[in-house]
């Protein structure tokens, strides 16, 4: 794969058109950003990995106030040509942080689930949105971490590693990625852009499959929206 990053604007052209036909409400990009409804924005971070085929996408809730109102996230796509590669990345944010953050916006449950602070399934005493759920890999059974995923909630497994990256009182993005092989696993949580080193270790000491052959990998978002009284979770 010829190895040359696409020019921003092309990026950003192809993620707004992609959100625009997932939301129904008009994205643009202008510029050196992407322009959403009333305050919503979205900016392509720099180059520092050297890939073209990964992307720091950074989504700002409102772009008056975007030191606390923003959700930083990267993402890599795969395939025979730097394009397609981009194409998938993007379907993988949209799928897994898009849709939490989007989720926010509609609150219906339409593109992600809300788990209130008392929920067993979410993150002790904050009303969460968990985005979805992605896997990839190679070989038989390349799907087994996703489905793992699936069948084992990780907010309350996460949280206690997580309780000194509560720094601030809303928007708190968590990302996972973890899989691999037995012997090469990868296991990384992300807390609203940068590594949490404690919590990456929780999440490797988890019993989830570590295949002997071929490959199987999985990511998902998850969004602290707010703490909240178990008390008052219906209300959220």
């Amino acid at each position: 794969m010829d190895d040359v990053r696409l020019p921003d604007e092309v990026v950003l052209d192809k993620l707004a058109r992609r959100l625009s036909a997932a939301t129904g409400d008009p994205w643009a990009a202008r510029g050196s950003m992407i322009k959403g409804p009333g305050t919503l924005g979205i900016f392509l971070g720099e180059d520092h990995t050297g890939s073209a085929k990964h992307l720091d996408l950074n989504f700002v809730f409102n772009l008056d106030r975007p030191v606390e109102t923003s959700i930083s996230d990267c993402t890599t796509g795969f395939g025979s040509t730097v394009e397609e590669a981009v194409d998938r990345a993007i379907e993988m944010w949209l799928g897994t942080t898009g849709a939490a953050l989007l989720e926010l916006l509609r609150r219906d449950g339409s593109f992600a689930a809300h788990f209130p602070a008392d929920d067993p399934d979410g993150f002790p005493g904050w009303h969460t949105i968990h985005g979805g759920i992605s896997g990839w890999g190679a070989g038989e059974g390349h799907d087994v971490v996703q489905h793992w995923l699936i069948d084992n909630p990780l907010l309350p497994r996460l949280a206690p590693a997580l309780h000194d990256a509560l720094d601030r009182g809303s928007l708190i993005g968590v990302k996972v990625f973890f899989g691999g092989r037995a012997g090469r696993e990868t296991a990384e949580v992300r807390v609203n852009g940068g590594v949490h080193e404690g919590a990456s270790l929780a999440l490797a000491g988890l019993d989830w499959p570590r295949k002997q052959d071929g490959l199987s990998y999985a990511r998902t978002f998850m969004l602290l929206v707010h703490p909240q009284e178990p008390a008052t979770a219906a209300n959220a």
